[in-house]
């Protein structure tokens, strides 16, 4: 490969092609996903430079959203102006839901016969162990003092004993940033999280020193139409099902739910998923914790975004209710899959194409905020929760008077040390476990 020269221009078509196939091969969760991009676009490619890609990760770290999803987005808005980033960000997605409708269909239809159920017998204690993990890799890197320790602390407290709202701890967190961030700076100012870039991979498309594209420069004429488009791509929906169906019916709802959801995943999936737990499970009854464990199984092994587990709430909560008639189960929930994917994500693209503009005004790196570096450590806490209720609902599966099942324990403890000790990957330890439930499944049935 020649590397001394930038190069060929790419078409819109074959950036297209591209988009499509990361869509299919999009495996790892966020960090894996990103490897995936990096590899490809800055070393492979050389679509975008070292420095461009990561100056675009550090804006998309710190909104709310999947930021692997909403990178993809920025380089493809960055390349082929707003269809170019709807096109990348859509990519991204579709697969993943159209693999989750069938796959939560199968779910729902097959998943009491015993090949599925013994299956998902050993995928429920991988999946405690994997939360486990995801609250020690987070927790690794935000608690750097005792007072980023203190405040995932309190936020366990909080939503273990107090059972507040996801949405009030992530305020009460952020008040704590950004006093800490006026009194004690030295301890709130944590970076993104990413090194500036070191290395150079020969002249890239979209290079260091390449001016920015005049469809990305700043216009307020320009925010303000994103602004406007965006506000209708959801009044229009939200509208049409309440005059539809209602404010209070299951779809209306949903729309509603996962909107809200949408704008509080600081911090990637894992710190949304009590907040789900919490409305889905909780509040609305649209499907039970059992059910709750075995969708983040199907999220954590499908490609797309680890959020897209919000496809297999909708599909189970509305086939379950008959959101659209007793007679088209499979209708319903392939409608409220389709529905919360679009309201989930909806804000990811505004805010790529609104707030892109302003990003590409300036290549310094970007610094986490005081308030979302205290929100990051609280997420931390609440993740610690949602590992313990998982592992409840594994390990007493009928509660504590039901008795302890000590084959999930063997599988969870096994799932743990392939996790931590021998690092081996999600995927990998769902399968190998899942396996594992089906023999034990098997032997004791």
């Amino acid at each position: 490969m020649n590397t001394t020269s930038a190069p060929q221009p790419v078409s819109f078509w074959q950036a297209f092609v591209f988009w499509l196939k990361l869509g299919f091969i999009s495996f790892g969760g966020p960090a894996g996903q990103i490897a995936i991009m990096h590899q490809e676009l800055v070393e492979n490619r050389r679509w975008i430079s070292e420095r461009r890609f990561l100056h675009a990760l550090n804006y998309c770290m710190v909104l709310p959203g999947p930021e692997a999803q909403q990178l993809a987005t920025y380089i493809g808005w960055l390349m082929h102006r707003s269809w170019g980033g709807v096109v990348a960000g859509a990519l991204f997605v579709l697969p993943s839901l159209l693999i989750l409708i069938v796959l939560s269909w199968l779910y729902i239809a097959y998943g009491q016969m015993p090949l599925v159920a013994g299956l998902f017998y050993g995928i429920k204690p991988a999946v405690a162990a994997i939360v486990v993990q995801a609250a020690h890799r987070i927790g690794t890197r935000a608690l750097k003092n005792q007072y980023l320790w203190a405040i995932a602390a309190a936020s366990f407290v909080a939503i273990f004993a107090g059972n507040l709202p996801f949405p009030a701890i992530v305020a009460g967190a952020a008040l704590l940033g950004y006093l800490g961030g006026r009194f004690a700076p030295a301890h709130f100012a944590v970076g993104g999280g990413h090194r500036p870039a070191d290395k150079h991979f020969g002249p890239a498309l979209i290079d260091d020193a390449t001016p920015t594209p005049a469809h990305a420069q700043f216009r307020w004429w320009r925010l303000a139409q994103v602004v406007v488009i965006g506000a209708l791509l959801w009044l229009l929906p939200m509208a049409w099902l309440s005059n539809q169906f209602g404010w209070q019916h299951t779809l209306t709802q949903m729309g509603w739910f996962f909107t809200k959801a949408a704008l509080l995943t600081f911090g990637g999936a894992y710190a949304v998923l009590p907040y789900v737990y919490q409305g889905a499970v909780g509040h609305y009854g649209w499907l039970t914790p059992s059910q709750m464990i075995d969708g983040l199984a199907l999220g954590e092994t499908t490609p797309g975004p680890l959020i897209m587990v919000v496809a297999f709430v909708g599909f189970v909560g509305a086939y379950a209710k008959a959101a659209l008639g007793a007679d088209v189960p499979f209708l319903a929930g392939a409608v409220a899959a389709c529905l919360v994917t679009w309201f989930t994500f909806l804000p990811s693209f505004l805010f790529i194409l609104a707030g892109g503009p302003l990003v590409e005004s300036t290549h310094n790196d970007l610094k986490f905020t005081a308030p979302l570096t205290a929100i990051t450590a609280a997420v931390v806490g609440v993740i610690l929760n949602l590992a313990l209720f998982f592992g409840y609902h594994v390990l007493w599966p009928q509660g504590f008077g039901g008795g302890f099942d000590g084959i999930s324990a063997l599988i969870a403890a096994g799932a743990a040390l392939a996790l931590f000790y021998f690092k081996r990957s999600v995927v990998q330890v769902v399968a190998v476990c899942a396996v594992a439930g089906l023999i034990a499944r098997l032997l004791t049935h």
